[in-house]
């Protein structure tokens, strides 16, 4: 198996200590606008992106196909983000349930060909594109464009975002693959990276729309860490769990994106409800683990998703 480790890598710790310089910067201009009477929005953390999205759309995620295949993905996701009762003010806001990390976690808990496979360590993982590999690995997955803007909040504290957490996000190729560990792409690494939540408990990767591939629904993995320093180890992780993709976005991109045809017969195979991960789950489960899908199949997506912790 082709080596992951690069000479001249600085390592982790020198990614971490840069992500903390950036976030003390960060934090004393909030402190500084404050002081002013002003006001200040922050879009995402870490490397951070220029896409911006406003969530308009919901999914009752039952697994049957109500899109028209007009590519605009303009399906609905109820679930997603927070509610607040306007009788008492109180705000809810649900726990991810914890599901399987699978078999292609890259975090140091299983091995390919007799070697340990842990990204984590890897000088490079902390970024917010996470399309292109890196660390001395070179190549580009390609595939329809997705910005995905992540919010944790604390479900203990009447969903109050979570700031300085770390945030692994992994996931399948187009064509169904996983760098690292399948054949074609065991000297690529992309489609992982680690982001820390800022102020608002935000982060933002930029990705690409992932396959459907035979036995599975459609899905993006991803596990939570206290913050960046721990987040060199699937032992210190607090959550495992997974996002499942909206159906009408499915049904939008798999037959009309190039280098997705495969997805349309596998995606025909399976439903929410026979899928081993989140089959047992329940509606509003599953309605909580959907990104808010908007975009089409021309220009990409931009999608949205709360995680609940009980920090």
């Amino acid at each position: 198996m082709h080596t992951l480790h690069d000479e001249h890598d600085l390592g982790l710790q020198h990614d971490l200590q840069v992500m903390a310089l950036r976030l003390r910067e960060r934090r004393r201009l909030l402190g500084l606008i404050a002081a002013g009477g002003a006001s200040l929005t922050l879009s995402a953390c870490g490397g951070g992106s220029d896409d911006t999205s406003t969530d308009t759309s919901t999914d009752t995620d039952t697994g049957t196909d109500t899109s028209t295949d007009t590519g605009t993905g303009t399906g609905t996701t109820t679930g997603t983000g927070t509610s607040t009762d306007t009788d008492t003010g109180s705000t809810t806001c649900l726990a991810d349930p914890t599901e399987t990390q699978g078999p292609y976690p890259a975090d140091g808990s299983n091995s390919v060909n007799g070697s340990v496979v842990n990204v984590l360590a890897q000088s490079g993982v902390v970024r917010s594109d996470i399309r292109s590999s890196f660390g001395g690995l070179s190549g580009t997955a390609a595939g329809l464009r997705t910005t995905l803007t992540i919010t944790l909040v604390d479900v203990n504290d009447s969903c109050a975002p979570l700031s300085g957490y770390a945030i692994y996000l992994w996931h399948c190729t187009r064509d169904g693959t996983y760098s690292l560990y399948s054949s074609g792409v065991l000297n690529q690494n992309y489609l992982r990276g680690v982001q820390t939540t800022d102020a608002n408990g935000q982060c933002t990767f930029v990705t690409i729309f992932p396959a459907c591939y035979s036995g599975r629904w459609p899905h993006i993995h991803f596990e939570v860490y206290k913050d960046a320093n721990s987040a060199s180890s699937y032992t210190n992780k607090l959550l495992t769990s997974q996002m499942a993709m909206p159906a009408d976005v499915c049904n939008a991109v798999y037959p009309q994106v190039s280098g997705y045809s495969a997805s349309v017969s596998n995606l025909s195979k399976v439903s929410l409800s026979s899928d081993n991960v989140f089959g047992d789950n329940t509606a509003a489960e599953i309605a909580w683990q959907t990104p808010a899908f908007t975009g089409d199949i021309t220009n990409g997506y931009d999608a949205t998703i709360s995680i609940g912790l009980r920090a």
